[in-house]
């Protein structure tokens, strides 16, 4: 029979022993710690009235195990008394695994952090849905400054000799980038004046039209209605004239559309006509009430303007298909001729 110290002596004697003892022991421990900090926070999270806290508290299950775990295969291949070299590359390697879980689960409790605080509207007047993307990247930004700071720390790498060149090579990088340096700046601006926010329907001055895919800091992405994907540096959008359809309190929008009518048409009749139109589309907000004005007295006829309201820009192009649709057939219907240029052309022949 063995005693206790026998047996201590027999695993300590031997490394291989000595390093899956550590390995089984730290699996243990980080079972255990998981399932300790599990019943702790549970507790925690069920006074809360959010359920951001109980999406964090998914998020650090597996961060937590991992790191227990890692610590524990460090200590055991330290243990094993391996070749300096081995053992530095695989003590590096679990250490920059480790802060890359760490980054990625960081990276995530931030975006859900900031998008739940950019709800509570009431209480929050600096973190809304328009800045939104600006707080999400630069937090981005810095979670990576220290990832990589951390990664340099691991495989012993010095952050000193690093730093002291970043000065010439920042200046570098400046003059050979401009224009990456540009956008940047750009975007920053672009996110903190919110001209516009991402799902709004956007006019560029190139005449496309969508809606705003996606906000970066380098670039700004728009879906088309052909379901193109334009994508246009940020430099590019604070110099260009952008007209925001769904900018305004609200996201309703009035379109409008031009007709002519020929002289002598009756223009009660007509009016009457068009608002009935209007008043018959499903699109078309009944408050505030279709409208139609008379704008001019062109070469080719009395000029008439419907307007009405729709609910958002989305459904513009469908809505002034249906109502164009519309005009023609009633105005058709009842005699009412629409003008179009005309020439004349007289052939004379005549003798001198």
């Amino acid at each position: 029979m063995y005693d206790l110290n026998e047996y201590y002596e027999i695993v300590y004697s031997n490394t291989v022993l000595r390093s899956l003892v550590i390995i089984i022991a730290s699996v243990v421990v980080a079972k255990a710690t998981d399932f300790v900090f599990t019943i702790m926070f549970n507790k925690l999270v069920q006074k809360s009235k959010t359920t951001l806290d109980d999406r964090i508290l998914q998020l650090l299950h597996k961060p937590i195990f991992y790191s227990i775990l890692s610590i524990g295969f460090i200590l055991s291949i330290r243990t094993a008394l391996l070749p300096e070299y081995i053992e530095f590359s695989i003590v590096g390697c679990l250490k920059t695994v480790t802060i890359i879980i760490w980054l990625y689960v960081v990276s995530k409790i931030l975006t859900m952090s900031t998008d739940w605080a950019s709800k509570q509207t009431e209480k929050n007047k600096v973190l809304q849905k328009n800045t939104l993307p600006l707080f999400n990247n630069l937090g981005k930004i810095g979670i990576g400054i220290f990832g990589i700071y951390f990664i340099f720390l691991s495989w012993d790498i010095n952050i000193n000799g690093i730093l002291a060149s970043a000065g010439v090579l920042g200046v570098v990088l400046g003059l050979a980038a401009k224009d990456t340096v540009s956008n940047f700046f750009a975007g920053i601006f672009l996110l903190a004046d919110a001209p516009y926010k991402e799902g709004d329907y956007i006019l560029l001055d190139t005449g496309e039209r969508g809606y705003v895919k996606k906000m970066g800091l380098r670039s700004t992405r728009f879906m088309t209605r052909d379901d193109i994907e334009i994508t246009i540096p940020n430099s590019v959008i604070a110099s260009s004239k952008i007209v925001n359809e769904s900018g305004g309190p609200n996201e309703i929008e009035r379109v409008r559309i031009t007709l002519l009518v020929s002289y002598g048409s009756d223009l009660d009749k007509v009016r009457t006509l068009l608002i009935a139109i209007a008043e018959g589309e499903n699109n078309v907000m009944e408050n505030p009430k279709p409208r139609v004005r008379f704008r001019e007295f062109s070469d080719h006829g009395l000029k008439l303007q419907l307007l009405f309201w729709i609910h958002n820009p989305e459904i513009r192009g469908v809505t002034v298909d249906a109502v164009n649709t519309q005009i023609y057939k009633q105005l058709s219907k009842n005699d009412i001729s629409i003008p179009f240029p005309t020439m004349n052309v007289n052939l004379s022949n005549s003798l001198d």
